[in-house]
């Protein structure tokens, strides 16, 4: 595996283990358990949104999620909603204002407390008590940890006929080619996205013939991993992984 990009909120490598495995990888990252509202009861909305609209806003304000959480279905309280797999979150706003995700007060914190929830002006009011509970992406998309996704590392040749016209070079929009000592090479292929804008200047610049750059999709997969917030980026690497394994003894 050859990382290329690692912090809290990013995760990028390559790796060659096929897109089967690949695929699998990601579709299983929706079944990590992340906390989000899941229910809220409006005392009071002058504001110009419906309480659907809103109640569906809040929803997807990410919210960090304790380990000490467990699911509403695997909880001793049997589905009551006690401290072990639920949390509430109060909100009191009074216009003229702004209200935000910090708004909403509880055990739990929003990851940004600066999303914008909702405008009130002078004399609306908002109050409102949500209830967070854990839940997976493959039930509702609020509960998702992150994005993921993958692609083919591209194998980029160059014929020897190029020109060196530096057209295809000023046409790749991720910078993927450069010129050096009048000939164009690969700066870095694994930004490349297969996007193929410098195989159709370089079949222009030729009058339609085939050109001299091929792009095409290797063996190799780059993983992306792109956190909202709620867990770290190597962590939804990790249970998107365990998800996985837990799945497949369920075949056997």
């Amino acid at each position: 595996m050859k990382i290329l990009q690692k912090t809290p909120e990013k995760i990028s490598f390559v790796e060659d283990f096929g897109e089967s495995l690949a695929n699998a990888i990601r579709r299983s990252a929706l079944e990590i358990p992340i906390l989000a509202v899941d229910e809220v009861e409006f005392h009071k909305n002058d504001s110009v949104l419906y309480d659907e609209v809103l109640a569906l806003r809040i929803g997807l304000v990410p919210l960090e999620t304790p380990k000490t959480f467990t699911l509403r279905e695997k909880c001793t309280c049997k589905g009551k909603d006690c401290s072990k797999c639920s949390v509430q979150l109060k909100l009191q706003a009074k216009g003229p204002c702004t209200v935000y995700a910090k708004d909403l007060k509880g055990k739990v914190k929003p990851v940004y407390p600066d999303i914008p929830l909702v405008v009130l002006r002078e004399g609306q009011e908002l109050e409102l008590i949500a209830k967070a509970r854990l839940g997976k992406g493959i039930g509702h998309t609020k509960f998702s940890p992150g994005l993921v996704y993958y692609r083919n590392v591209a194998e980029i040749e160059i014929s020897k006929g190029c020109k060196a016209c530096q057209k295809c070079v000023e046409a790749c929009p991720q910078k993927v080619l450069k010129l050096e000592k009048g000939k164009v090479e690969v700066i870095d292929k694994y930004k490349c996205d297969l996007c193929e804008a410098c195989v159709e200047v370089c079949k222009k610049q030729n009058k339609g013939s085939e050109g001299f750059i091929e792009v095409k999709p290797g063996k190799e997969i780059v993983f992306f991993i792109e956190s909202w917030g709620q867990i770290k980026a190597e962590n939804i690497l990790s249970g998107a992984v365990k998800a996985l394994k837990e799945n497949l003894k369920a075949v056997k």
